[in-house]
């Protein structure tokens, strides 16, 4: 059975991870569980670097994903907002993942990327800035992008979920925010799985 299962390959800081999350599920853990409907089983594997940047993505996500791919699987990037943080450029940050999703197209992965959540501890523009450089990379390449910071920049329970913490990592609800963002923006269609009733 674990052969036939579908492997779903998800890189990305530690939002990827669910950090924050009183029932550690994060927004990885609850999208799995909407998308077991087909029966033939789904292994969700997560690969989580806190603070991580683009180009430390790009560096590793091959490595880590050649021990781990099976017959079928499916690469989601969710990178966070790093390179606000590490100051990296903005066509740097553009060309890095360019890189990851070209190399996933010539390894014929089907890959879907979901954009960095709003923090309090960053300027908005600057968010809005990656956030549109990120979708525009993905319109570039017919790639599936999942937008998450125009969303959830003025919604009242994500804001209230930061602030209940650090500001930056969002609590039960921002995930389940998330997770709801991910899946109705395509991703039964992009997994293959039917949408549960």
């Amino acid at each position: 059975m674990l052969e036939e299962a579908r492997r779903l390959v998800v890189v990305g800081d530690e939002l990827v991870a669910g950090f924050g999350d009183p029932r550690a599920l994060g927004w990885v853990g609850r999208v799995a569980a909407r998308s077991q409907g087909d029966g033939e089983g789904l292994l969700t594997l997560s690969l989580a670097v806190p603070g991580e940047t683009t180009t430390a993505l790009a560096a590793r996500w091959e490595r880590e994903l050649s021990s781990r791919r099976g017959e079928r699987t499916w690469l989601v990037v969710a990178p966070g907002a790093g390179d606000l943080v590490a100051g990296t450029s903005m066509a740097r940050s553009r060309l890095n993942l360019a890189n990851v999703l070209d190399a996933a197209a010539s390894a014929q992965l089907p890959v879907l990327v979901v954009g960095a959540p709003p923090r309090s501890d960053l300027p908005r523009a600057a968010q809005r800035e990656l956030s549109e450089a990120f979708a525009d990379v993905c319109g570039r390449r017919r790639v599936p992008y999942v937008e998450t910071f125009a969303p959830l920049v003025d919604h009242e329970q994500w804001a209230a979920d930061l602030a209940a913490g650090d500001g930056v990592h969002p609590g039960q609800a921002g995930y389940g925010l998330l997770a709801w963002l991910v899946l109705h923006h395509g991703w039964y269609s992009w997994l293959g799985v039917p949408a549960p009733a």
